[in-house]
C-alpha cells in the first residue's frame, strides 16, 4: 500500500485499512485521561493525601520500574500468544490501577494503584506497537506512528487543561473523580478491541524455513540483543530517552527554575507550546521524512536537540528575565520538533528491521531501553543541579545527542535501504 508523501490528514484516513482506523480512533480518549491526571500525580499523593514529597516521588518511580520488570517477558508473550491479547491484559491492570489510586489514602494501597498502572506502561509498547505492524505497512505504517504521536500529544495536552481547571486540592474529590474518568478512558480500546477488532490477533507464526539448522536460540533477546544493527539501535533509544524523555521530567524543570530563574507559569506554558508545536508540525514533518534515510533523520532530531539544550543553557546566562522566559518557550518549540522527527521514523525502524514473528521482543528491546533512559535522566540531572553544575549538565546532555549522531550512523551502515525507509523504485524490464 503506497501513498503520495504529500498525503494530508484526509488522504491518509482513506488509506487506512478499517482495522488501522479502528486502533487510531482510541488513541485521544485514552491519552486525554492520561493528561487529567499526569501533572498532578505528586500533588495528589503529597498535597491531598498528605505523603511526604520524598515518598510522593518514590511513589512515582514505581510506574517506570514496574514498566522496567514486565517489558521483557511482555514481547516473549506478543511473539507467543499475540499482540491483542497482552494489550488487553495491559489495558485491565491500567483500569484496575487508576481506579485503586482514586482512594488510596495510605501509602501501600497507592504503591499499588501506581504498580499496576506500571504493568499497562511495560506491555503497552512492545503490544500497540507490534499491533500497528500488522495491520499498516510499508510508508504508511511510517506515517501512522507518526500521526499516533500527534494524537497522543493532543490528548494529553487537552486533558492537562481540563485537569488544571478542575482539579483542586482544596476538594478532594476533584481528584478522586478525575483518576475514575482516567480509568473510564482505558475501557474505551478495551470494547474496541473486544469488538471491532476482535478478529485481530496481532502474532505471526515462526516461517517453516527459520531455524532449519535447528537454531531455535534465535528467538531468545540474547540472540537479538547479538545482532549489531539492534544494539546500536538501542543504545540510541536510550540515549534518546536520556537526553529527551527523562530531561523532561527532571533536568528542564529544574534549570529553567532553578537556573534560568523563570516561573512554575512560564514552565507550564512551555508544555503547551511543545504540545502545539507536535501538534502543529507532525504531518508535515512525516511527509518531508518519507523515503528518506531514517538513520539520518535520526541524526536531524539530535542535532535538533542539542541545539535547544545549548539554547536553553543560554538561558542561565540571563537568569530571571524576558530573555530567560523567551528562551525556555523556544526550547520547548525546538524540542518538540525534535519529537516528530523521531516519532516518525524510529517505531518503523524497529518494527522494519525486526522479523515479523519476533516484532514483540523487539518492541520490548526498545521500549525497555526507553525505559531506562528516561529513569536515569532524571537522576543524573539532580546530582548535577544540586551541587550547581548547571553547565556540566548542558554539556552531558549535548554530548549525549552527539552519541546519538554516533549510533544513527552505526545503525545506517549494519541495516538494508529498505530498513533504514528508502522507497526502492520498480525497475522496468526489458529485453536485452
Amino acid at each position: 500500500m503506497t501513498s503520495s508523501p504529500r498525503s494530508g490528514a484526509l488522504e491518509f484516513w482513506s488509506e487506512l485499512p478499517n482495522d488501522g482506523r479502528w486502533l487510531l480512533s482510541t488513541v485521544i480518549v485514552q491519552f486525554f485521561g492520561r493528561g487529567l491526571t499526569l501533572p498532578f500525580t505528586i500533588i495528589y499523593l503529597h498535597e491531598v493525601r498528605g505523603f511526604s514529597l520524598g515518598l510522593s516521588g518514590t511513589l512515582m518511580g514505581l510506574i517506570a520500574v514496574v514498566g522496567l520488570l514486565v517489558t521483557g517477558p511482555a514481547g516473549a508473550l506478543v511473539d507467543r500468544y499475540g499482540a491483542r491479547r497482552v494489550m488487553l491484559t495491559g489495558l485491565f491492570f491500567a483500569v484496575a490501577g487508576y481506579a485503586v489510586l482514586a482512594f488510596a489514602t495510605v501509602p501501600a494501597v497507592a504503591a499499588l494503584g501506581l504498580a499496576l498502572f506500571g504493568v499497562q506502561l511495560g506491555v503497552g509498547w512492545p503490544s500497540v506497537n507490534a499491533l500497528v505492524a500488522t495491520v499498516v505497512d510499508g510508508d504508511l505504517r511510517q506515517r501512522y506512528y507518526g500521526v499516533n504521536f500527534a494524537l497522543l500529544n493532543l490528548g494529553v495536552g487537552v486533558g492537562g487543561v481540563v485537569g488544571g481547571l478542575v482539579v483542586d486540592v482544596e476538594r478532594p474529590e476533584t481528584f478522586v473523580m478525575a483518576f475514575l474518568v482516567n480509568a473510564a478512558t482505558f475501557v474505551v480500546p478495551v470494547v474496541v478491541l473486544m469488538g471491532p477488532l476482535r478478529h485481530l490477533h496481532g502474532r505471526v507464526d515462526r516461517p517453516a524455513d527459520d531455524g532449519a539448522d535447528g537454531s531455535k536460540a534465535a528467538e531468545g533477546y540474547l540472540s537479538i540483543l547479538r545482532r549489531p544493527e539492534v544494539l546500536w539501535l538501542s543504545g540510541l533509544g536510550l540515549l534518546a530517552a536520556f537526553v529527551g524523555y527523562g530531561q523532561m521530567e527532571g533536568g528542564f524543570p529544574a534549570f529553567a527554575r532553578l537556573v534560568a530563574e523563570v516561573s512554575t507559569r512560564t514552565i507550564g506554558f512551555a508544555f503547551v507550546v511543545n504540545t502545539v508545536v507536535i501538534v502543529a508540525l507532525q504531518f508535515w514533518v512525516m511527509n518531508r521524512v518519507s523515503g528518506r534515510r531514517r538513520t539520518r533523520v535520526l541524526a536531524a532530531m539530535a542535532v535538533v536537540w542539542a541545539t535547544a539544550w545549548l539554547l536553553l543553557g543560554g538561558a542561565g546566562l540571563v537568569p530571571g528575565g524576558t530573555a530567560a522566559v523567551v528562551i525556555v518557550l523556544v526550547f520547548h518549540g525546538f524540542f518538540g520538533l525534535g519529537e516528530t522527527l523521531m516519532q516518525s521514523v524510529l517505531p518503523s525502524l524497529t518494527n522494519d528491521m525486526a522479523p515479523a514473528h519476533l516484532r514483540g521482543r523487539y518492541n520490548a528491546i526498545s521500549s525497555g531501553a526507553f525505559q531506562a533512559g528516561t529513569i536515569a535522566g532524571p537522576v543524573v540531572a539532580g546530582l548535577l543541579l544540586e551541587r550547581g553544575w548547571a553547565g556540566g549538565f548542558i554539556g552531558v546532555v549535548v554530548a549525549g545527542c552527539l552519541g546519538i549522531i554516533a549510533m544513527a550512523v552505526a545503525v545506517g551502515r549494519r541495516v538494508t535501504p529498505e530498513v533504514d525507509g528508502v522507497r526502492q523504485e520498480p525497475v522496468e524490464s526489458g529485453s536485452a
